[in-house]
């Protein structure tokens, strides 16, 4: 699209007026509740109250009246709490269809009414003391993603609220072996924060009807300030979501456990009859230079966060729920159909609200966007954010081969030339002088400004599992062969100077019996089952160990460029082996210096040594402390990693 074709769009909507500063938020209070909707385009707004959130006729249908700048707003002066509304608004001669409102924060049953609440009747015991962790630098955060339903819809969970928010955090449940499952389960491992798929209101299950069996990942959003109610214990009462989505909430933080949301403002489930159109209709979209809806997130639409309304709506709603919800942190899907902008304005906002918040996101689009590249929050330009992290996909794909053939082999797996793009992966993908980039398997160029901006990880809920991957691109290797290779991928994840992110169940060998895109398949192919854990009690081990490691040891989460350059020197890379140091106590270690050596050979290398060693990790072996001592030379295991520590 040229400039000039682009520039046309925009105009058609750059004509009206945009009172960015405008509170449209319902406003209750019992003498009186006021509605606010923006729509400069609208001839006429109604206001329709119901009794219930679905069925019947309104009781009462009321006008709001127009004001300045396309806002139009109503005050009635009496008590509607527990009411249930909707905004009926005739744009053109044509009234569309009724709408909650974009800002709707309490909804019934399927999203379809919101309800006027005061919100302040929701919170649990002790909710104005409730607080996440503490965050200096983002990578000593370690993020565990996992659906609501996946860690207790399986009967192995033992949890009295199955697929539910309070299930997340019901303590004392075990598996029928005894061993610890959900919360409990979390805390053991020993992550930081929880990174919960999306729990806002979504659109493709039908929560009328919970007694058949439904599974969506939730990446079709309908109300973005209001909590999923399938997941609720009465999807039909709007304050029951809200009450329990803050239970949840408290009971991670009550654990010590931080709280991400997985946020998905760059479409909609719906086109035509979205929330967004029925009260603006194109506005919030983006547009090719014929006039349709640019499509970047291959789902139908794409919004246009560079409009002023657009942004607005997207700063708010996330200010919105760190501030009611005392969420932790965002993960934005498909973030680079975002402007650089809108990215960086939100993060500010956000880190007044809480200084330790947490974001991320994917940098890249699944289509086309009509968004200037350079105005993009790609993974190339994330240098350019000032709180935002995001995935690399050059890790990722280094370790296991690439998501989108699973017949593709990675470092782990025996795949040729992978060495400097593990390099990469190892310094956070920054500018390092030991890292030849144009050797690298994606990126030609250092993209994160600092190494707590990339996100490393090797699985999540997107393509195959990482032990399904191994599988099908290793389909001759024994169970045995498999798991060190699962154990070797989340190794080298785990003591990378980025972001760690680790798929829930990994540590489990979690399987979906070999399914690609799970996002609306049963509950059989996405739970988590529980058995898996006393199947593979030493693999749950290992990553428990490690991860406790990693947080003792702040030399594996050096929060600068600068500090990971003096720090972080490779002493070998060479086809199935690297190796490098960790010198002179980086960021404060009690260890003065460290050896790290991924070995993904089938057979053991030899190592030599200069002076005297403690072994901290060898082979499954993870010992804190009181490792057993050597010199000269080590051995480092077949497909395994080995660190040694000099204190």
């Amino acid at each position: 699209m040229s400039s000039a074709t682009l520039w046309a769009v925009a105009q058609k909507f750059d004509q009206y007026p945009t009172p960015v500063d405008a509170n449209l938020w319902l406003e209750y209070r019992p003498e009186g509740t006021t509605f606010k909707l923006w729509s400069p385009v609208a001839d006429e707004v109604e206001l329709k109250l119901y009794e219930k959130g679905d069925g019947g006729a309104p009781y009462e249908k009321l006008h709001l009246q127009k004001g300045e700048k396309g806002l139009w707003h109503l005050t009635v002066p009496k008590d509607l709490k527990g009411v249930y509304y909707t905004y009926h608004v005739k744009t053109g001669h044509k009234w569309l269809e009724e709408t909650p409102g974009i800002y709707a924060t309490a909804v019934g049953v399927n999203g379809q009414r919101a309800m006027v609440l005061d919100m302040a009747s929701t919170n649990p015991k002790g909710w104005d003391k409730d607080k996440g962790p503490t965050v200096k630098t983002q990578n000593e955060v370690v993020l565990w993603e996992a659906h609501v339903r996946d860690i207790t819809s399986h009967p192995s969970s033992g949890s009295s609220h199955p697929g539910k928010f309070l299930g997340m955090v019901e303590k004392g449940t075990k598996s029928k072996n005894g061993l610890k499952t959900g919360i409990d389960h979390i805390r053991e491992l020993g992550v930081t924060h929880i990174h919960l798929l999306p729990s806002f209101d979504y659109r493709s299950v039908d929560e009328a009807a919970l007694e058949k069996p439904q599974f969506n990942w939730g990446y079709d959003p309908q109300n973005y300030n209001a909590p999923e109610g399938s997941y609720a214990s009465d999807p039909y009462r709007a304050e029951v979501r809200i009450k329990e989505f803050k239970q949840m909430v408290k009971g991670f933080h009550d654990q010590g456990l931080g709280v991400v949301m997985d946020v998905v403002y760059n479409h909609t489930g719906l086109t035509k009859n979205s929330n967004f159109n029925l009260e603006f209709p194109d506005y919030y979209y983006r547009q090719t230079a014929e006039g349709k809806y640019s499509d970047a997130s291959a789902c139908g639409n794409e919004t246009a966060s560079e409009r002023a309304m657009v942004r607005k709506f997207i700063v708010e709603s996330c200010k919105f729920w760190a501030r009611e919800y005392h969420i932790d942190g965002f993960r934005f899907d498909l973030m680079a159909i975002h402007d650089l902008e809108t990215m960086n304005q939100l993060s500010e906002e956000l880190e007044k609200i809480n200084p330790n918040i947490v974001l991320y996101g994917e940098g890249w689009t699944a289509g086309s966007s009509p968004l200037p590249d350079n105005q993009k929050a790609l993974k190339a330009n994330t240098h350019q954010l000032t709180h935002f992290a995001a995935f690399s996909d050059d890790i990722r794909d280094a370790i296991k081969g690439s998501v989108f053939d699973e017949k593709s082999t990675g470092f782990v797996s025996g795949a040729k030339d992978t060495e400097e793009s593990i390099k990469f992966g190892v310094v956070g993908s920054i500018a390092h002088p030991q890292v030849n980039v144009q050797q690298v398997n994606y990126s030609k160029a250092f993209w994160a400004r600092e190494p707590w901006q990339s996100i490393s990880y090797v699985s999540c809920h997107d393509n195959l599992t990482l032990f399904d991957k191994l599988k099908a691109s290793r389909p001759q290797a024994s169970p045995e062969q498999l798991k060190k290779m699962n154990l070797l991928s989340d190794a080298i994840v785990l003591t990378s100077q980025g972001t760690p992110f680790l798929h829930a169940g990994a540590e489990l060998l979690r399987t979906k019996n070999g399914e690609h895109n799970s996002y609306n398949l049963p509950d059989a192919i996405n739970q988590i089952n529980w058995d898996w854990k006393a199947d593979h009690q030493n693999a749950f081990t290992y990553y428990k160990n490690l991860i406790a490691l990693r947080k003792a040891h702040p030399a594996f989460w050096m929060p600068t460029t600068q500090q990971v350059s003096q720090h972080l020197e490779f002493l070998t890379s060479e086809p199935g082996l690297v190796g490098y140091k960790l010198k002179d106590n980086a960021h404060g270690d009690s260890w003065k210096n460290i050896l790290v050596y991924y070995n993904a050979r089938e057979t053991a290398t030899d190592i030599p040594l200069e002076g005297d060693w403690t072994v901290a990790v060898e082979g499954e072996t993870i010992k804190l402390k009181g490792g057993r001592k050597v010199k000269d030379s080590i051995a480092v295991p077949p497909v395994s990693m080995l660190i040694l520590y000099q204190d």
